[in-house]
């Protein structure tokens, strides 16, 4: 042992102030003494702030603070706490609260669901609520993703309605116009058969790589909602934006079922009243660029054009309809879909 080991400390009252000063700075201690430790909430997500998926979420940390002593939120945008795709897992471990999730991360756990994934299934964002929040098909679909999956879909959010956005000029009528082209999707097997479904060579990569590979040429182009290219930037690295309307999309605030339920009644209707009003800024945000959007692109030099439109449909939709994936689709789900 060495003589700096050897000796004791000198503990006068000023390392007892310092001590207690500390311990007073890591706990909110009660009128009982016992230290008051907020459960957090933490939310995984691609988006930048630009986005207003990360407007929303804001939104949601402000009044589930303001309204609850007991719930702290934090946001961790740009993938920073766990990649595009990876939330799911995460939450099932129990290193995340909520994952903003797709249907396309629900069918890779039910892969019957992949007909939440066709290409020109849903009609409009109206249409996309009725589906996912005011229906029996809405109840199913909470229900079984709470039974296999393990969490909770409180809300869901219109992402946007996606089209085609390329680097270069092209003539684009039809899906073999856009045959050899590089589309970025991300990463799961459904979104890579959307993108052969339109026609193109489907590339993954994760969303925050995307402006640099636009800009260097990597991809030839990607399909996202205006919005999300709007906030993304990505009318600086691309030239064209080819009005396709193949997927009206959807986002789900999605919680840890294990966290949820250790919430109590007052703390799940915070969060409930939460998502609602996030969700609520998400869509009409969405709405409102997407209204504006194409003039203000147009004013930034890009070209925007309509396609034919019946024939992507007819085609795209017949590719699903002709793949491994809709022989697992449940019996009647799609036409209940339809009628909604």
């Amino acid at each position: 042992m060495t003589d700096q080991k050897r000796k004791s400390p000198h503990l006068t009252r000023r390392h007892v102030l310092a001590g207690a000063s500390a311990a007073m700075m890591m706990f909110a201690v009660t009128g009982d003494g016992f230290a008051q430790d907020k459960k957090v909430i933490r939310i995984s997500t691609p988006s930048n702030d630009a986005e207003w998926q990360a407007k929303g979420l804001a939104k949601f940390k402000e009044l589930v603070e303001a309204n609850s002593d007991t719930l702290e939120v934090e946001i961790h945008l740009n993938a920073t706490l766990f990649d595009q795709g990876t939330e799911i897992p995460a939450m099932q471990r129990g290193n995340l609260e909520v994952g903003m999730i797709s249907p396309q991360d629900v069918a890779s756990y039910i892969p019957e669901y992949s007909i939440f994934t066709a290409g020109y299934l849903l009609r409009d964002a109206e249409h996309m609520h009725k589906v996912y929040d005011d229906s029996d098909v809405a109840e199913e679909y909470r229900q079984r993703v709470h039974d296999d999956i393990g969490v909770e879909i409180l809300g869901s959010q219109y992402l946007g309605t996606r089209h085609v956005i390329l680097r270069e000029l092209k003539d684009v009528q039809t899906p073999d116009d856009l045959k050899g082209l590089k589309l970025r999707v991300p990463g799961s097997d459904t979104w890579q058969f959307l993108g052969k479904a339109l026609g193109a060579n489907p590339t993954p990569i994760a969303f925050d790589e995307v402006y640099l590979a636009l800009s260097t040429g990597t991809v030839d182009g990607l399909e996202n909602p205006i919005a999300d290219m709007i906030a993304a930037k990505f009318d600086e690295v691309s030239k064209q934006l080819v009005l396709t309307g193949h997927m009206v999309a959807p986002l789900f605030f999605a919680m840890s079922s294990e966290f949820w339920d250790g919430l109590t009644d007052e703390e799940k209707a915070v969060v409930r009243e939460a998502v609602a009003a996030q969700s609520a800024l998400v869509d009409e945000g969405t709405l409102a660029t997407e209204a504006d959007g194409v003039a203000l692109l147009e004013s930034h030099g890009m070209k925007v054009t309509t396609p034919d439109l019946d024939a992507f449909r007819t085609h795209v939709q017949q590719e699903y309809l002709n793949s491994d994936y809709a022989k697992e689709w449940p019996e009647g789900l799609l036409d209940r879909i339809n009628a909604l």
